[in-house]
């Protein structure tokens, strides 16, 4: 039997290498969107590192690196913060989470004045792992950015164990696995790099084995991941720390019953859900999640499955090539889609970490495809 070819989605390819390096700022920051409201004038480390990353998959190697070299240069900054956050760890004098390190900035690296949760552990350990990783793909020198990486590392060595905002800006009381997974793999990544003093690399070391032991025994239901720790609800996100990041093994049976258990209770025609009490724009289906999800199949050899995530996020395209954050005809909470519509307008599109997804994902089966032909 012939199998039909892929699908060429070069069109939705070359926008989105577009539309992310016409948007990124002379700073080397990444916008999250241009437009929509709520994130005008923001850069996130989560995001941005899974946009450098889906870049840096695509060819674009200076683009992430000036990302990459955006990053540092907030570290180097606001080293003494991390410091004093160091210093406090672990006891009664220990830094409030509003004095942590953000999650995102100013594209010139300050902070916002906003009173908006802020706290958020998991970038810093997506931006080491996905720094390291752009080293090598491109045979890069670490040195630029060593003493950033160090930085994160001792940061997140000291406080992986806090709680914190999640990556939908929600729950600060909780312990989420997503972030913990990220956490893990920036730390893993870290020992791995060299850079790190042997008692660093030790406390990391520590960190990961910490990290790897409340995963196991809470933050695990019926063989899958949750969305935190001591509740059996699912989160979409928990895929990433599968593929690309890697934490969980995509081999193993918690990958599969995680995998299994994201499609049952969020995936909808194709796309999925956040998590299902969602209502931010009545919960409609990211393609951002469905392209982490195709990665996901992809490591487990489901090259079909990945193929079929990658198409449902092209399909959400607009005519122009521009990919949406989220998009409805199956909204799992309809009544709230016009109190975000009324508050800050459209949904956010383009959103940039949509388009790096979408990258990411067609850049792995591209090069799994040529070299099934040759």
């Amino acid at each position: 039997m012939t199998l039909a070819p892929p699908t060429d989605h070069r069109f939705i390819v070359d926008t989105s290498i577009t539309i992310i390096s016409s948007l990124q700022r002379p700073s080397g920051a990444y916008p999250a969107s241009p437009e929509f409201s709520a994130y005008t004038g923001y850069s996130w480390f989560r995001d941005g590192a899974f946009i450098a990353d889906g870049m840096s998959a695509a060819g674009q190697v200076d683009s992430a690196s000036r990302f990459f070299d955006w990053c540092s240069g907030i570290l180097s900054r606001y080293r003494p913060t991390v410091t004093e956050i160091v210093g406090r760890a672990g006891g009664a004098n220990a830094m409030a989470g509003e004095h942590m390190m953000p999650a995102r900035f100013h594209f010139d690296g300050t902070v916002g004045a906003e009173e908006w949760g802020n706290f958020q552990l998991d970038g810093y350990g997506t931006w080491v792992w996905s720094v390291l990783a752009h080293a090598t793909r491109h045979t890069l020198s670490v040195e630029p950015w060593a003493d950033a990486i160090v930085t994160s590392c001792e940061y997140l060595a000291s406080s992986w164990n806090r709680a914190c905002w999640d990556w939908w800006e929600e729950h600060p009381e909780r312990l989420h696995v997503s972030t913990l997974g990220c956490v893990g793999a920036g730390l893993e990544a870290g020992i791995a790099s060299g850079l790190l003093s042997p008692a660093l690399a030790d406390a990391s070391a520590e960190a990961v084995r910490g990290i790897r032991q409340l995963i196991d025994e809470r933050g695990t239901h019926d063989g899958h991941l949750v969305k935190w720790l001591d509740d059996p609800a699912v989160d979409a996100s928990n895929l990433a720390i599968i593929a690309p990041l890697g934490f969980i093994d995509p081999s193993t049976e918690l990958a599969a019953r995680t995998i299994e258990a994201v499609r049952y209770q969020l995936e909808v025609d194709g796309g999925l859900h956040r998590f299902t009490d969602d209502t931010f724009f009545g919960g409609g289906r990211w393609p951002l999640l469905t392209c982490f999800l195709g990665l996901c199949l992809f490591e487990r050899g489901d090259v079909p499955g990945a193929h079929r995530a990658l198409d449902w996020a092209a399909a959400t395209a607009l005519p122009d090539g521009r990919l949406p954050e989220q998009v409805g005809g199956h909204l799992l909470h309809p009544e709230f889609e016009q109190f975000w519509i009324d508050k800050w307008g459209p949904v956010a599109t383009p959103l940039l970490w949509s388009h790096a997804m979408f990258l990411r994902l067609e850049a792995e089966l591209a090069t799994h495809d040529a070299e099934a032909q040759s």
